[in-house]
């Protein structure tokens, strides 16, 4: 079953823009194993809580995020 996990930043997408991530990568799998991994691909979108993640030891919030951008 092909599966994948997006991580992102709390309340930095709406509904929308979660399904656009399902359904594309959806569709991705499809092209690449075939139609019939379509109706077993699992992709997870999960919300990470603000300063609940970092890069290269430093943590990161969606305010530093929004400076940097």
């Amino acid at each position: 079953m092909p599966f994948a996990n997006f991580k992102v930043p709390a309340g930095t997408l709406d509904e929308q823009q979660k399904e656009k991530i399902i359904t594309r990568t959806t569709d991705l799998y499809a092209e690449i194993y075939g139609e019939r991994a379509r109706a077993n691909t699992l992709v997870l979108v999960e919300e990470v809580a603000d300063g609940g993640w970092g890069i290269g030891g430093n943590v990161l919030t969606l305010a530093a995020l929004q400076q940097s951008g």
